[in-house]
């Protein structure tokens, strides 16, 4: 569908298109839930077939080393759309009563791309509190509260409540798809938020078959990891329902007879990942059939990894872990990025916003803690930061895990618990990938440790 393009004002060094000109790229932001960075066929995966969203990465390019800062959905989903720190969005977590309210407050990327001419749309999973009507920026708004349900849910569609028959990942994708073959005389930026590959992981019927023969093999448990983390061996105090007052769980949706061991919850997660990638395939094919794909910024990417065994934990997150901070990003744009490239920067949840306005030619009103990644696309040896910060609150639901603050870098990271005053950790990357061996006390290090110290120090302060 062709736009009317209208010379303008240049709004940055990298645009220079006022906001009507329908030169400007569309935008579509596909988020899966609990996706781990491995958990692709592109990214390694034995078995998984994933090949639209493969395509992204082959098309486009993988980010080896994307991280989220904040290993939780709401948090990280918060992030992903303002470019901030949850210290700063204030959606802490997922089990704080009024996450709604605040919801409703941010700044985001389609918000502010919507009022600089941008045609927008959300459809999924918003899960910040579990309210879930419109939030400012979207002209149009599908739906549901909390985490949503997988068989026969109920959404709200534009202000109709609507109850679905079916698997909740076939509407989400099917409405994402009537949106990009609608009329567009803007440019449109259209965020698909999955409920999947999220507990209780329940597939499409036609997918019931797919993996059966695969075996996982659960990590053996490793006693010097475990030793080496004392946070996890901790004793707690048994809960009372006063430590809950203020919390607002959510009921979890059945298994519906499914098994719950590993081998079950790892197929049903590898056949929920199946309609997800036919998603992104039917929408890679709309884009291609009303001629807008090479104008169009596509992203693929989820708000969390997850542990499969490693660290004692299966079936979680959560913790200042590699398994659960990595998250996959693949992006494609014909226009700046190089078909089938890989980056090795350090680049985080917090700089997709303020990457996108920029490709937008839109000036944030608000300043953001991310930064845009768009030089590392148009200089191989542009400068990028050298470490991160990434934290996580508590969360009364999940006393096991208390708050923490860590900083990682290409070769090492940091754990700090605040409220513990001998449990830290340090790990050496390079040497100790899978984060098995604490060095916190190791009398070689202790140089190192001050160092990661003062670095945390100095981006906690460089972010408050």
């Amino acid at each position: 569908m062709s736009r009317l393009i209208i010379p303008l004002l240049c709004l940055n060094s990298l645009v220079c298109l006022i906001h009507a000109a329908d030169a400007r790229p569309n935008i579509v932001f596909v988020i899966t839930d609990d996706q781990r960075w491995d958990q692709l066929g592109h990214t390694g995966h034995p078995v998984l077939k994933t090949p639209n969203i493969d395509r992204i990465a082959q098309e486009g390019t993988s980010f080896n080393n994307f991280f989220v800062t904040t290993p939780l959905c709401s948090p990280s989903r918060a992030s992903f759309l303002t470019g901030l720190y949850p210290h700063t969005h204030r959606v802490f977590n997922n089990d704080k009563l009024g996450i709604d309210v605040v919801s409703h407050t941010l700044m985001t990327f389609p918000r502010q791309l919507r009022e600089q001419g941008y045609e927008t749309a959300y459809i999924g999973k918003w899960h910040m509190g579990l309210d879930d009507s419109r939030r400012p920026g979207f002209d149009s708004w599908i739906s549901f509260k909390g985490q949503g349900i997988y068989i026969d849910g109920v959404v709200n569609d534009n202000g109709t409540r609507k109850q679905l028959r079916g698997n909740m990942t076939d509407y989400l994708n099917r409405r994402a798809v009537e949106f990009i073959n609608q009329p567009h005389d803007k440019p449109f930026c259209l965020y698909l938020g999955h409920k999947a590959v999220h507990n209780p992981f329940l597939p499409a019927k036609r997918h019931e078959d797919l993996y059966s023969d695969y075996e996982f093999q659960v990590p053996p448990t490793n006693e010097e990891d475990m030793a080496g983390k004392p946070v996890l061996k901790r004793k707690l105090q048994r809960n009372n329902h006063l430590e809950l007052e203020g919390v607002g769980p959510e009921p979890a949706e059945p298994r519906r007879g499914r098994g719950r061991d590993p081998q079950s919850i790892v197929r049903d997660q590898l056949r929920c990942l199946a309609s997800v990638d036919e998603g992104v395939g039917q929408l890679l094919a709309a884009l291609e059939s009303t001629g807008e794909l090479d104008n169009t910024i596509f992203i693929y990417t989820s708000d969390n990894g997850f542990f499969m065994g490693e660290h004692g934990s299966f079936n979680g997150k959560r913790m200042p872990y590699d398994e659960a901070l990595r998250v996959p990003f693949f992006i494609r744009y014909p226009e700046l990025i190089k078909s089938g490239s890989v980056r090795e920067d350090l680049v985080l949840n917090i700089d997709l916003a303020p990457t996108l306005l920029e490709l937008a030619g839109v000036e944030s009103v608000i300043p953001m803690h991310g930064k845009s990644f768009v030089p590392l696309f148009k200089d191989p040896k542009a400068g990028w930061r050298e470490a991160f910060l990434a934290e996580y609150f508590l969360e009364k639901v999940a006393r096991r895990t208390p708050s923490w603050q860590a900083v990682r870098s290409s070769d090492w990271k940091y754990i700090h618990y605040p409220k513990f005053s001998d449990m830290d950790e340090l790990y050496q990357l390079e040497a100790d990938p899978k984060e098995l061996k604490n060095l916190v006390n190791h009398p070689e290090h202790q140089n190192r440790l001050k160092e990661m110290k003062a670095q945390l120090q100095g981006l906690l302060n460089t972010f408050n």
